[in-house]
């Protein structure tokens, strides 16, 4: 499919040819949530610790006799049953089994998550950057012109060193390079601008690239 390339002055009216295998694909709405709770997943680092029994220092003595008390059987004070003693079942900080998800799913679902901006007319290509914009005010002209709020911007590295300046004081605005697509900040912003060269990038990724 041909796709409008959007320029910053607004001189050039080009297109460029996207792949329908990547951005007009049925959605799977589970799939993709599957993905964006394994990134949240990954995204804070687990720093809650509790100590369970085998951790707690104290007398190992047994409390009560095992039989003629006429109450429950009872080992140690460090059973989680008795203040002060190890918590049951409890956070164990960065020991624990990480979840891990096939690449191909995770390129499936971004594949997807660029179909559903695509439908939904909410994505737009464009061109690459190759002058500095100093002005905030000038990049916030063309937003305004196109009816852009809420905007994720990713780009390639040299435009996105030449609209850092402008862009980065606007409310509601994004700025990640190429490699940095997630499904995360997609759903999270209403409007996704990707340059030329990215929407290339990130095409081929998913295409070619070896699970």
């Amino acid at each position: 499919m041909k796709f409008p390339i959007l320029n910053i002055d607004g001189s050039n009216k080009e297109t460029l040819e996207i792949s329908d295998k990547v951005f007009k694909l049925k959605v799977n709405y589970k799939l993709i949530k599957y993905v964006i709770d394994w990134q949240l997943n990954h995204s804070k680092p687990r720093v809650a610790k509790t100590k369970q029994r085998n951790q707690i220092k104290g007398s190992t003595r047994k409390i009560v006799a095992q039989k003629g008390s006429g109450g429950a059987r009872h080992a140690s004070k460090k059973a989680p049953i008795f203040v002060g003693g190890g918590v049951a079942h409890g956070p164990k900080g960065n020991v624990y089994k990480v979840k891990k998800i096939n690449k191909k799913v995770r390129k499936l679902a971004l594949a997807q998550t660029l179909s559903k901006k695509t439908s939904d007319k909410n994505l737009y290509i464009l061109a690459d950057i190759k002058k500095e914009i100093k002005k905030t005010k000038e990049f916030n002209s063309f937003l305004e012109k196109h009816n852009l709020a809420n905007v994720l911007i990713i780009s390639d590295t040299d435009s996105i060193k030449n609209i850092n300046k402008s862009a980065r004081n606007i409310k509601d605005l994004k700025l990640i390079k190429e490699e940095g697509t997630n499904i995360y900040d997609l759903f999270k912003y209403k409007n996704v601008i990707i340059t030329s060269s990215s929407i290339k990038k990130i095409q081929n990724r998913i295409l070619n690239e070896k699970n």
